[in-house]
């Protein structure tokens, strides 16, 4: 439990950080719906920006573009949570994971499973870069591709430490990237936005 001190009053507030345990069986529950776009980070439940039609169609597309490059040899997982640690457990748009033969049916991958995670972001570009993508750092995920619809580009974030990622690169149009960790996952930005 976190104690804070409200600034207003001067009292000090009582926080509840929520676990990954509490947090599935909040939803086993029914305390949210199918409907409901939330994720844990930092013990802290977070609503998620909604996903537009520009958003959805680039998640569409890369996840077209991986399976079909890495069909057999990794699990291409789309919009469903990892396990980073005790209270956090995001729902990046696309991750590759280490190949299991049950697709993680028993758990979430961990970051030792994860060799590359995708956030695609329109409206969430500001929390997705300075809320998601240091937590894959700290967790050592090897590298984040995070997408900037808007603005037609792709940071390529490699090298993780407690601190964020040391490398990033930014990817636009007429250039080509390749996942560091993920052989033959070699891409034109291009191919991720379309003609």
């Amino acid at each position: 439990m976190a104690v804070t001190a409200d600034r207003n009053c001067g009292a000090e507030v009582q926080r509840y950080r929520f676990d990954v345990d509490e947090f599935a069986r909040m939803g086993e529950a029914g305390v949210f719906t199918e409907d409901d776009r939330v994720e844990l980070i930092d013990g802290e439940i977070r609503e998620m920006t909604p996903i537009g039609s520009p958003h959805a169609g680039v998640v569409n597309r890369l996840t077209e573009l991986m399976v079909m490059r890495l069909s057999g040899r990794a699990n291409v997982i789309v919009q469903n949570p990892i396990r980073l640690d005790r209270h956090t457990e995001p729902q990046p748009d696309l991750v590759v994971a280490r190949r299991r033969e049950n697709f993680y049916a028993d758990r979430h991958p961990e970051p030792g499973d994860v060799l590359l995670v995708v956030e695609v972001a329109d409206s969430s570009l500001r929390y997705d870069r300075a809320e998601k993508v240091p937590r894959y750092a700290a967790a050592g995920i090897p590298e984040t591709w995070l997408v900037d619809v808007e603005a037609g580009a792709v940071t390529v974030c490699t090298d993780p430490g407690p601190e964020g990622y040391a490398r990033q690169q930014v990817r636009r149009r007429g250039e080509r990237m390749a996942a560091s960790r993920v052989p033959d996952l070699g891409l034109a930005v291009d191919d991720i936005f379309g003609a």
